[in-house]
């Protein structure tokens, strides 16, 4: 023993033969399993002081060591403890909720043996997990007042990597046909070596509550550990305490408020109280272990404000259990409101996956789909298979199916919300959660139809401000329209003096008005609506029915004074508007659809959804793209068009400034428009050629006035003032 003090010769061999007395072997070779009394050891008097003084540390120090057993870690070797306590975890706090899940099994087996009449020791003492911080020694201590361990139960349960005492603690009880504890939360047997991610040394006390002495195990992670008997005291007459002695570099997890929010964050849940330091930490109730009859709507709306940091009471909540085909306790929030539309960024997702009121997963974006993410509250399962490390489910499939029946939970829950309560989903629920809801909608193709229903619009048949919903707009069709229309604009103004609107208008057709770009998106994803298609205004070739053809069309909604053109008419106008934009547009077409417009752009997608495409090839490439040539439609009985032609051949230029306006008025109210700016040199150009005209009309043009006819400048038969 290379560290016992220097002794004199003679001292020496008088130590050799007190505790070796068959063998000269020197000192530092003494065999472990030698013991041996200091009753039979006797000191001459006259050894110096100094020699007998050496000579007692010597021997009692031994003595000490020999009593204590050494032990090699039984599963497999040093590199397997590596693994476990450097590689299976990502995140180093982990193993305090590890720790305080063994000690809340421990004292589940506990409340187990006592259920069962056996007398167990400290029957007085309470159940609570205490944990102290050292900041200055660099110090956890977990203690619980469970079931405690024996020397076979140290080496078995510590000594094995890998091997769960709780797993095979439920397997006995199972085996005896008995109930197996549905609390229990270990599974493999790993978590307590995840302290050797913090620590550099780690020691165990332990009694066992059915009685025998008090043991001390400990280690350095390093392969082997020692276990003897103790006179360390417990603060309960049962149950186990680790002593973590904190590596270099982790000093920052002595700290209490650390320690603390590591609790909170994991283990807030855990069915045994837990103090740090004496300061209650666990407070809040895992109340969705029980049944939602159980429950007070006061302990509801504090479990909400815990879980999702806020301060307002949820809006509406669903509490529910299910044992087929998988064990699922689960309560979810919806919130009076969310944060993304005050510019605070994408929300988190909402919902955390625990197992036995231990989270497993933070947040989990697996749960439930993007646009669910203002949902808030927790999952737990006792079937869901995890990973060793406990961090994640290791089933993604059945975590997926775990999602598909929450997704359909919420979706009937809210269809029976606007059933039932419709003033509180349209008012408070749909006015604050419809944009997620619409972007369920491009996302969430499998749900898209009940999504659907869940949706309102303003529409042109009802009051401004008034919702309808897809069903309201159904109902209120013919049985012959098979078309449900939709127009795209900044506002109902807007909608209602669009071009693309007047057919409608004149028609009697209702139209749903949607005013921001998603909602473009939404009806061109969505398609159709109870076998309807879901059509914009603004597409090419729209059929309204039995609308007029052309000439057939009559004088119905033409303004006063105007006149159609002739078909050579016409055909001259076409080609000077494809002369004059042909950069710009790539035919030119009659319309029947307008009354009040001269003429409007047409395509396959509405103006918004071309407008968003160009924008996100443009971020995608870096570079502006050029628009593409549009198609024209123009309106030939429209006064504008019947002055141009006048105007092509009596005044080509003005005529050629008024073809790019009626263009760019097009692009306008199609939304293409991309820069505004461009046309005031040419309105300035038309308003000069105008005022020059000095009649204030088109050149070439008959205008009316009132009721005269304007000459020279004033109206027929106006008395002219002499000086």
């Amino acid at each position: 023993i290379k560290s016992k003090p220097m002794l004199s010769k003679s001292a020496r061999r008088l130590f050799n033969r007190a505790c070796v007395p068959k063998s000269r072997a020197p000192c530092h070779s003494l065999p472990l399993n030698f013991k041996r009394t200091n009753e039979n050891v006797r000191i001459s008097p006259k050894f110096p002081k100094e020699d007998r003084n050496n000579f007692n540390a010597a021997f009692f120090s031994t003595q000490k060591e020999l009593k204590e057993e050494k032990h090699e870690f039984q599963a497999e070797t040093r590199q397997l403890l590596d693994i476990v306590t450097h590689s299976i975890y990502t995140d180093k706090e982990v193993f305090l909720r590890e720790l305080i899940s063994n000690a809340s099994d421990a004292m589940e087996k506990l409340r187990h043996l006592q259920v069962m009449g056996k007398e167990i020791e400290g029957q007085g003492s309470p159940f609570e997990i205490q944990i102290s911080s050292d900041e200055k020694e660099k110090i956890i201590t977990v203690q619980d007042s469970g079931i405690g361990m024996t020397k076979e139960e140290l080496v078995s349960n510590l000594g094995t990597i890998a091997r769960s005492g709780s797993k095979a603690f439920v397997e006995e009880i199972k085996e005896k046909k008995g109930s197996a504890l549905q609390d229990i939360i270990g599974q493999f047997g790993v978590g307590f070596y995840s302290a050797f991610m913090v620590a550099n040394r780690v020691d165990v006390v332990s009694r066992s509550a059915l009685g025998g002495p008090t043991l001390k195990w400990s280690s350095d992670g390093s392969g082997e550990y020692t276990i003897n008997e103790t006179d360390e005291k417990l603060s309960n007459e049962r149950g186990t305490k680790i002593v973590i002695h904190l590596r270099e570099g982790c000093d920052d997890f002595s700290n209490s408020e650390k320690i603390e929010g590591i609790i909170k964050k994991y283990s807030n849940f855990v069915g045994a109280p837990i103090k740090l330091n004496e300061k209650a930490v666990n407070t809040v109730e895992a109340i969705w272990m029980k049944m939602p009859s159980e429950v007070e709507d006061k302990k509801y709306e504090e479990f909400y404000q815990f879980i999702a940091h806020a301060y307002d009471a949820p809006l509406d909540k669903i509490h529910f259990r299910t044992d087929v085909p998988i064990d699922l306790k689960v309560l979810l929030f919806f919130p009076t409101f969310h944060t993304e539309k005050f510019g605070m960024g994408r929300m988190e997702p909402g919902v955390s996956l625990y197992s036995r009121k231990i989270l497993i997963e933070a947040k989990s974006k697996n749960l439930l789909p993007e646009w669910l993410r203002f949902v808030k509250g927790v999952v737990d399962s006792e079937d869901l298979p995890l990973s060793l490390s406990r961090e994640k489910p290791q089933d993604s499939a059945l975590v997926a199916r775990i999602g598909d029946v929450l997704v359909r939970k919420v979706l009937r829950f809210l269809q029976e919300m606007n059933k039932k309560q419709s003033d509180k989903y349209k008012n408070d629920f749909f006015k604050e959660f419809g944009h997620f809801l619409k972007e369920g909608i491009c996302q969430d193709f499998k749900n898209q139809g009940e999504i659907a229903k869940l949706l309102y619009f303003e529409t042109s048949k009802e009051q401004p401000k008034a919702l309808s919903s897809f069903d309201d707009y159904v109902a209120r069709l013919s049985p012959e329209e098979k078309n449900i229309y939709y127009l795209c604009a900044p506002n109902r103004t807007l909608a209602e003096g669009s071009p693309y609107f007047e057919a409608f208008r004149r028609k009697g057709k209702e139209v749903i008005f949607v005013y921001n770009a998603i909602d473009d998106f939404v009806m061109t994803n969505l398609k159709e609506y109870s076998g309807r298609k879901i059509v914009s205004a603004e597409i090419d070739g729209l059929d309204l029915g039995d609308e007029e053809k052309g000439e057939e069309r009559g004088d119905e909604g033409r303004k006063d004074g105007e006149v159609g053109l002739s078909e050579e008419q016409t055909n001259l106008v076409k080609a000077f508007f494809m002369e004059s934009l042909s950069e710009k547009v790539s035919e030119v077409r009659l319309t029947n659809r307008l009354s009040d417009s001269p003429a409007l752009i047409s395509g396959q997608e509405s103006g918004s959804v071309r407008r968003m495409m160009r924008y996100i090839e443009m971020q995608n490439t870096g570079f502006d793209q050029k628009m593409p040539k549009q198609i024209l439609e123009i309106n030939p009985q429209h006064s504008i068009i019947t002055g141009l032609y006048r105007s092509i051949g009596n005044n080509a230029e003005l005529a050629r400034i008024v073809a790019e306006q009626v263009f760019d008025n097009a692009l306008a109210t199609a939304g293409l428009l991309d820069d505004s700016q461009a046309m005031v040199p040419r309105l300035n150009r038309m308003m000069e050629r105008l005022l020059a005209d000095g009649s204030g009309g088109v050149a070439g043009s008959d205008v009316k006035e009132e009721e005269g006819e304007l000459k020279d400048g004033r109206l027929e038969g106006e008395e002219v003032e002499e000086n």
